[in-house]
């Protein structure tokens, strides 16, 4: 959306469903300004009712289509909801693509996961490696449906002669993202960690309870106003200020230490050793409109690849964030948990000589994103 609107598009629709749109872009465009002023039209859409999806298109007729919808999340959320993951995705998929081509969508560009590679790839990992090995087991139902998607917009570029293009990103990170520490993605997890650790370090209360409202995984008040951990995959949104009740320290405390967040340390999953690549969010946004303006699903092949080339270990990506955070405290590897995918490294190689290459620094990147944190909490104080 920021980067449409740079570029002076002025006819913008975008859906929405478990998110308010007027939040999540009020403080990206209009950073002193309650409101949102911008030419777009946000649409509540439940993209997996094929109903709903099919009014949208025949009434709306947008002409070029973003499907950047999915569900998504860490080893957690996919080990835990399998079956949500693979039903979700093949039905926004499905439904989506198959009525961009029925109501004549001139062009439109699905966004995959490198999650579709084989567990053990060879690195880095060409546009010609998938479906060449064994997916990871921890996220093979989401690797699915996301290789469904790609395969069908080639199916329908074949059969009906549509542009569906398709964009497979690396990790990606930054303002906007899901810091909920139960179902989000390993860097934005890592900045929250260890935010939160240091405010316990420091005993600001204040500022956790803020950081709690704001981003979710609260704890909420039962009989005798006691306080329970709210967790669940239900519970992922917010249900209320926990301001308006009593804010138990000890409580509190017990709580973050569920997550492995304690004054002293940080406890993260695995051994640290798989390594990892990051692209900034504004990076892809620019990727996709690059592509989007200017070539064809014909000069794409069936996908291509949007990364940085570059790789890092999660220890070492640990320590970066745990030093732009400013926490003083130490980094413990819980070994017993999955580490997942050994390494996931993009050959890039096909997207830089059509003329596109990455402009943000990962250590930069991470910087910025947590001041976008720190500015989200700040502007609900």
């Amino acid at each position: 959306m920021r980067k449409l609107l740079e570029k002076g598009y002025a006819s913008i629709m975008a859906t929405h469903y478990s998110k308010d749109p007027s939040t999540v872009f009020a403080s990206l465009l209009t950073p002193h300004s309650s409101r949102l002023t911008s030419p777009s039209t946000f649409l509540r859409l439940d993209l997996t009712r094929q109903a709903e999806v099919e009014s949208f298109f025949s009434s709306r007729k947008p002409a070029y289509v973003y499907l950047a919808a999915a569900m998504v999340g860490g080893i957690l959320a996919n080990s835990t909801y399998p079956a949500d993951f693979i039903r979700t995705n093949l039905a926004i998929e499905t439904n989506v693509i198959h009525s961009a081509y029925e109501y004549g969508v001139e062009k439109l560009l699905f966004l995959g996961s490198s999650c579709v590679y084989p567990k053990f790839a060879t690195q880095p990992m060409k546009e010609e490696y998938l479906l060449d090995g064994e997916l990871e087991p921890t996220n093979e139902p989401y690797a699915i449906a996301k290789i469904a998607g790609i395969k069908m917009c080639a199916a329908y570029n074949r059969q009906y002669g549509t542009d569906f293009l398709s964009v497979m990103p690396t990790n990606l990170y930054g303002p906007n993202d899901s810091f909920d520490l139960l179902n989000s993605h390993v860097l934005p997890a890592l900045i929250r960690k260890f935010h939160l650790a240091k405010l316990l370090s420091q005993e600001d209360f204040d500022l956790i309870q803020k950081d709690l409202q704001v981003f979710g995984n609260n704890i909420e008040p039962v009989k005798g106003e006691r306080l329970k951990v709210k967790s669940g995959k239900k519970n992922m949104e917010n249900s209320f200020p926990i301001s308006h009740f009593p804010f138990d320290c000890d409580s509190v405390a017990s709580h973050l230490n569920s997550f492995g967040i304690y004054p002293d340390r940080v406890v993260l999953w695995g051994t640290g050793s798989p390594r990892r690549e990051f692209l900034h969010v504004d990076d892809l946004a620019e990727a996709c409109v690059y592509l989007m303006e200017n070539y064809h699903a014909r000069d794409l092949g069936e996908f291509i690849n949007i990364g940085t080339g570059e790789d890092i270990p999660v220890k070492d990506l640990a320590e970066m964030v745990k030093g732009i955070v400013g926490f003083e405290g130490e980094i413990s590897w819980d070994t017993t948990k999955p580490d997942g995918t050994p390494r996931k490294l993009l050959d890039v190689s096909r997207i830089k000589a059509l003329g596109w290459e990455p402009r943000i620094g990962l250590e930069e990147g991470i910087a910025s994103t947590y001041d976008w944190y720190l500015g989200m909490v700040k502007c609900e104080m």
